[in-house]
């Protein structure tokens, strides 16, 4: 692995286990983890030699971020999932993390999913227990840093370290306290949503019958948020709100994981004036993987060919330097852990649209492991130039973060 000075570049440590400080069983309830590598089987691209020597050059070379992603290992029975979270501890996967081939990722920790005390997502208790859990963890990792800021991400590129963003992907736990957004950003946090499907103190989420749009409350916060440096995503919010907050940020504004509503009908989609609007910030859009989201009329069988299609399309739409991946993957059974929070989340209300054909695991973007490995291949295989594929697995992401962040 080599930086573009043609030093050689350490590679990341892999032989730390999540809470291997402590005594499973004794200092904590033990569960058979999925594991991080070899759940399903690889991806077949069909590439050629050339191709596949270029696409692991870009990807050993290149910065690489993940703008949307849950870098954590799941219970193998999906099911244990809600016992599991009740310890606190969501296990990171830092072998799959160093074997990935990112720079940094987004890290979303359990968010929607964290019912640590109680039965319903977004309690600040339970966002603040996951928020120190993880990163008591990372202090006793090797390979891995906390990134807070651009010098933070160009430490990781230069060391060969992965390094985590935490971010949340709804502001509710804040409810009408505006000084939480500081207590959070204190606390590591550098990116967060609206809304989450559901409607809180700040604006309408993309599940509610009436959009809203932003709230008043929701505009003071999204300047507290531009003042703050913490990045702003609109993914899971509404149409309307979403627009607003383009209208109200002095910032870029992201939208970390979805896909576009013209080349699939549901609202978790976003449509073209979001996008645009997105874009009109100086913004990024992340493409997302979830299962049965971002699929398509031409494959409607989820793979990484449905992604790609949603990513013509932005980058036809907005131009490519306003493109990126969020592939909001995991190590675990995806589909099966939209069958057990389904409830909490809003999946039936997010996704309903046109019939699809269903998938046990999306094809190509099955976790944080294998996804810029094969999302460099897909691009190089499809005539994409080193300097768009570098831009859309990093260079945009770098580049909007620079007018976000603070240092």
């Amino acid at each position: 692995m080599t930086d573009p000075t043609g030093q050689q570049r350490p590679a990341a440590g892999a032989g730390y286990t999540a809470y291997s400080y402590l005594t499973p069983g004794v200092d904590f309830p033990a569960f058979e983890l999925a594991p991080e590598f070899g759940r399903v089987p690889p991806y077949q691209a069909a590439l050629t030699a050339g191709q596949e020597e270029r696409a692991r050059r870009l990807l050993a070379d290149s910065l690489v971020i993940s703008l949307h992603d849950h870098p954590s290992r799941f219970p193998l029975r999906m099911e244990e999932t809600p016992g599991y979270y009740r310890t606190g501890r969501q296990h990171a996967a830092y072998a799959g993390l160093a074997a990935s081939g990112m720079t940094v990722v987004f890290d979303n920790m359990m968010d929607g999913t964290a019912c640590v005390t109680g039965h319903a997502p977004w309690r600040w208790d339970d966002i603040i227990t996951d928020l120190g859990m993880r990163q008591a963890d990372l202090a006793h990792a090797s390979g891995v840093l906390t990134v807070r800021t651009v010098a933070d991400i160009d430490e990781a590129y230069r060391s060969g370290q992965v390094g985590l963003v935490f971010g949340l992907e709804a502001a509710t736990c804040i409810e009408n306290e505006i000084d939480r957004l500081d207590v959070l950003y204190g606390l590591g946090l550098r990116q967060i949503g609206i809304a989450y499907s559901d409607a809180n103190a700040l604006g309408s989420g993309l599940a509610e019958a009436t959009d809203g749009g932003l709230t008043a409350f929701g505009r003071r916060a999204v300047t507290r948020m531009n003042k703050l440096g913490l990045a702003i995503d609109v993914s899971h919010s509404s149409d309307r709100t979403a627009l607003d907050v383009c209208s109200c940020s002095d910032r870029p504004v992201l939208m970390t994981h979805a896909g576009a509503r013209a080349v699939w009908d549901i609202p978790r989609m976003k449509p073209d004036p979001v996008l645009q609007a997105i874009a009109e910030t100086g913004g990024v859009i992340g493409m997302s993987a979830a299962p049965h989201t971002t699929l398509s009329a031409a494959h409607p069988r989820h793979s990484i060919e449905s992604v790609m299609d949603h990513f013509r399309y932005c980058v036809d739409l907005v131009g490519i330097d306003h493109v990126a991946f969020g592939p909001d993957t995991l190590y675990g059974d995806h589909v099966q852990l939209h069958r057990v929070f389904g409830h909490l989340l809003g999946i039936t209300r997010a996704t309903s649209g046109p019939p699809f054909e269903p998938v046990a695991y999306v094809d190509g973007l099955e976790n944080p492991t294998e996804n810029f490995a094969n999302i460099c291949g897909w691009l190089v295989s499809h005539g994409f130039d080193d300097d768009s594929v570098r831009a859309v697995i990093g260079g945009n992401v770098y580049r909007a973060l620079q007018s976000i962040w603070v240092g």
